[in-house]
C-alpha cells in the first residue's frame, strides 16, 4: 500500500527548517567518511560507501559509542576539519536547513594532536562560507564526550570560555556519549563555569537512562533543553515540569530506533509529549549513521503525530522557537516557514 505521508514529502523537502540536535563527525555523509577512511589507511573504517551501511548497523547504544569513535578517529588534520564542516553544510543546505546548531566535540580532536587555534580557524572558515555560500546559518554546541571524564570536561570548559580560543559561532555548551555510567551531577562545575561565560546549557539526558537524569540535567546542570529526553514520559510530574517552563525536547526519531532506545517507532514516546504540553523539536543527530536526514524525520513525525502541512509548519516553528538565533533571525525564519506556507497550500 502506498504511504499516506508520501504526498508531504515534497511539502518537507521546502519547508525552511531549523536543527538543534545534530552532531558534527556523526553528520558525515558516507562519501565524506570514505574520503577521509582513504586518507588514513590505518583505519578499520571502510572505504567503500556501500560498505558503510552495514558498517553502520548498530546492535546497542555501546556498539554505536564504538563505531562513532572510530569515525572521529578519522578527523585528524584541520583540513579534515574544515572538508567534514563544509560538507555538513553543503548537504543540509539541499535539504533546505535554514539554521542549524550543530554539535562539536574539540576535545576528541585535540587529544589527538590537531591544534586547539587551526580547530577553530578551521570550523568557522567552513561556517563563514558555508552563510556566503549556502544561505545556512550554523553555530555550535561544545559538548563533553561523558566516556572521557572530568578531563573532558575541564579541557572542554576552557576550550569553550577561553579568550582568544572560543570560537564566534559558538552558543551552547553540552554533554554527550554514553549516559549509563556516567550520572549528570559531577559536571555541575563545568557547566556553571560555561553558563557564567553567557553559553546556553543543553545536555544529553534521558536517552538510554531514565526520568532521574532529565532531573539532574534540569536541576544540577541547568538545562535549557534537553538532548532526546526520550524517558521523559515515565515521569508525569517531569512532563508538566517540561511543559510548565517550556522546557524543549530534541527528539530524534530514527536515532532512537538504530541504538535500540525504543524497539520501534511506533512505540516512540513522542506524541505522548505532545498530548503532555511539552516544546517537541524534530532532529535527525547523526543522520547518515542512521540512514536518515532532517527531512525524513519531518516525514516520521508527520505519521507518528498525524500531521499536515499546517501541522509540520508548527512543528519547524518550534525549533525556532527553541532555538538561540537572535530575536530578528528568529522573526526572519519564522516568517520563512509562513509565507512557504502559505503559498503551498495556495497552489
Amino acid at each position: 500500500m502506498e504511504d499516506p505521508m508520501t504526498d508531504l514529502h515534497p511539502f518537507i523537502a521546502g519547508l525552511p527548517k531549523a536543527e538543534l540536535h545534530v552532531h558534527h563527525v556523526g553528520s558525515a555523509s558516507p562519501r565524506i567518511v570514505a574520503e577521509l577512511a582513504a586518507r588514513h589507511a590505518d583505519s578499520k573504517v571502510p572505504t567503500d560507501p556501500e560498505a558503510l551501511a552495514d558498517y553502520f548497523t548498530f546492535t546497542d547504544f555501546a556498539h554505536f559509542i564504538e563505531v562513532y569513535l572510530s569515525v572521529v578517529d578519522l578527523i585528524r588534520t584541520p583540513e579534515d576539519v574544515r572538508l567534514l564542516t563544509y560538507e555538513v553544510a553543503r548537504d543540509m543546505a539541499r535539504q533546505n536547513i535554514r539554521y542549524a546548531e550543530l554539535t562539536i566535540t574539540p576535545f576528541s580532536s585535540t587529544r589527538r594532536g590537531i591544534d586547539e587555534h587551526a580547530f577553530m580557524d578551521a570550523i568557522e572558515d567552513a561556517r563563514k562560507a558555508a552563510e556566503t555560500e549556502f544561505g545556512t546559518v550554523l553555530r555550535w554546541c561544545f559538548d563533553i564526550p561523558g566516556e572521557a571524564g572530568l578531563e573532558a570536561a575541564a579541557e572542554t570548559t576552557r576550550l569553550a570560555t577561553e579568550d582568544g580560543v572560543r570560537p564566534e559561532g559558538l552558543v551552547s555548551f553540552g554533554l554527550g556519549g554514553p549516559e549509563i555510567g556516567v550520572p549528570r551531577p559531577q559536571f555541575k562545575p563545568y557547566f556553571d563555569r560555561a553558563i557564567a561565560a553567557g553559553l546556553h546549557s543543553v545536555p544529553h539526558s534521558g536517552e538510554s537512562t531514565g526520568p532521574q537524569s532529565i532531573w539532574d540535567a534540569l536541576i544540577e546542570l541547568r538545562a535549557e533543553r534537553i538532548g532526546h529526553g526520550t524517558s521523559a514520559t515515565q515521569d508525569p510530574a517531569l512532563l508538566k515540569h517540561l511543559a510548565d517552563h517550556r522546557i524543549a525536547l530534541e527528539v530524534c526519531p530514527t536515532s532512537n530506533l538504530a541504538t535500540r532506545v525504543v524497539p520501534d517507532l511506533d512505540r516512540h514516546p513522542v506524541k505522548e509529549m505532545v498530548a503532555a504540553g511539552v516544546p517537541v523539536t524534530i532532529n535527525s543527530d547523526d543522520p547518515p549513521m542512521f540512514g536518515s536526514d532532517l527531512n525524513n524525520e519531518y516525514a516520521v513525525a508527520a505519521r507518528l503525530l498525524d500531521l499536515d502541512e499546517r501541522g509540520l509548519a508548527d512543528l519547524a516553528k518550534n525549533a525556532v522557537e527553541a532555538s538561540f538565533l537572535d530575536p530578528a533571525g528568529k522573526t526572519r525564519l519564522a516568517g520563512e516557514i509562513d509565507d512557504y506556507t502559505a503559498k503551498w497550500l495556495a497552489r
